[in-house]
């Protein structure tokens, strides 16, 4: 398989598992500001990812060579998995407290809501880091520019999943409430 394949089927690859997430998102939230909201957090993330990527090939090729290849696009893959999962953590507390802060403004539905799930979110991010960070000093060449990419997609996955996911698909929701709606009540 040749360059030109491994990244043509790397775009698909990326491409069909953004447009399944951002269905099953709208199908598990029923609404398409959190589908929105969460692909915009995965594009993000494999966006940064990728430019980590370039500007250390950039920057001194001979310290950090690493190809894109179908490692780093399993890493990419993987990454896409590990933030949505974030991601759906906090859009499943904001959905619950909804329910419960009916007379809340979303903003302080949301504000909650990723207070509540925070703790949560830095502990499993940190704990998976230091698994990847030995794997990156210990576990051979061969498998460096895969984790390189685990380090610096749980850096960004959970980032996004807060200050990206959360409030594009607030403002997307608060962009298309009813005439003089403030609150989460129905």
């Amino acid at each position: 398989m040749g360059s030109d394949d491994i990244r043509d089927a790397a775009l698909y690859a990326i491409v069909f598992s953004l447009l399944i997430i951002f269905l099953y998102i709208l199908i598990r939230f029923r609404k398409w500001q959190y589908s929105a909201g969460a692909i915009a957090a995965l594009f993000h993330d494999v966006l940064i990812v990728l430019g980590i990527f370039s500007l250390l090939r950039i920057i001194d090729p001979s310290f950090f060579n690493v190809e894109i290849n179908q490692a780093i696009i399993a890493s990419l893959l993987t990454i896409i998995g590990y933030s949505i999962n974030d991601t759906v953590v906090v859009f499943d507390r904001i959905r619950e407290n909804i329910g419960e802060m009916k007379a809340s403004s979303l903003e302080d539905v949301y504000n909650v809501s990723i207070d509540q799930t925070l703790s949560r979110t830095l502990i499993t991010s940190v704990t998976t880091l230091l698994t990847a960070l030995i794997l990156f000093f210990f576990g051979g060449e061969g498998i460096r520019g895969f984790v390189f990419g685990i380090i610096v997609g749980i850096m960004v996955g959970t980032y996004s999943s807060i200050f990206v996911a959360s409030p594009i698909s607030l403002d997307l929701i608060k962009r298309y409430l009813p005439k003089g709606k403030t609150s989460t009540a129905s």
